[in-house]
């Protein structure tokens, strides 16, 4: 946990840095002349094993930042390190290849395949990376297993519960052994009780040294997390959690 008047630019810890931007800026066009400002001068280093969460409103700039980090985007200026690659000099073919094998995501709408069972849904990103048939049903059921829905295997979507939905979504971006998870408002439609449970299994994911960032506007999620940032217009500002 950063301690009391961290800053932005400060370091988290000596873990080894999966996450490191250094004044990392984003601008989009709005015009033939106009510019909108996303990001500015964005300082963020996160080492292996850290639960980060980073808070904000709608028009904040948190989306944005979850685009670069995910490596969904480019940034305009400043630089980003992802598990130690440069990602700002890398094309879009090359981000791909850094989201395949070290980003796992996990969104609010779980955005599962309905025509495939659960099972199915996990093994499918190991398609994309060559995995053999075999293998990848094998890790799916382990994948499925270690986060509590071995016999559900079978079950399609429309089958399960929002909740066991969003569980076949995290053993789904995991299954490629991504060393970072990146969580949009994954809690966003689950009721408390469940959404509790999937916190839950976030903190157990960062004790097994994965990095979990954590994206919500909600101080209460937000509180499960190691440390707290706050976006405002387009700026990262570091609290203290109480978790």
């Amino acid at each position: 946990m950063s301690p009391p008047g961290a800053t932005g630019s400060d370091q988290a810890d000596d873990r080894v840095a999966v996450i490191d931007t250094r004044d990392l800026g984003k601008v989009y066009a709005a015009g033939s002349e106009a510019e909108v400002v996303a990001l500015r001068g964005v300082n963020l280093r996160i080492g292996r094993g850290e639960f980060v969460a980073i808070m904000g409103p709608s028009g904040s700039g948190k989306s944005t930042l979850m685009n670069l980090i995910g490596c969904l985007d480019k940034p305009s200026s400043g630089s980003y390190h992802c598990d130690g690659v440069d990602v700002a000099t890398l094309d879009a073919e090359a981000r791909a290849q850094i989201r395949l094998g070290k980003i796992g995501f996990v969104f609010q709408g779980f955005n599962l395949l309905s025509r495939m069972d659960a099972l199915e849904n996990v093994a499918m990103p190991m398609g994309y990376a060559n995995v053999p048939r075999p293998e990848r049903l094998l890790r799916a059921r382990a994948a499925l297993d270690a986060v509590g829905l071995a016999e559900r295997a079978q079950h399609r979507p429309s089958e399960l519960s929002g909740g066991q939905q969003q569980r076949v979504a995290i053993a789904r971006a995991l299954i490629n052994r991504p060393p970072i998870l990146l969580a949009d408002e994954p809690t966003g439609a689950l009721d408390s009780k469940t959404g509790e449970e999937i916190l839950t299994l976030f903190k157990q994911l960062r004790d097994d040294d994965h990095t979990v960032i954590l994206i919500t506007h909600d101080p209460q999620v937000a509180e499960h997390a190691d440390r707290i940032y706050e976006m405002r217009d387009g700026e990262l500002h570091p609290r203290q959690a109480s978790a």
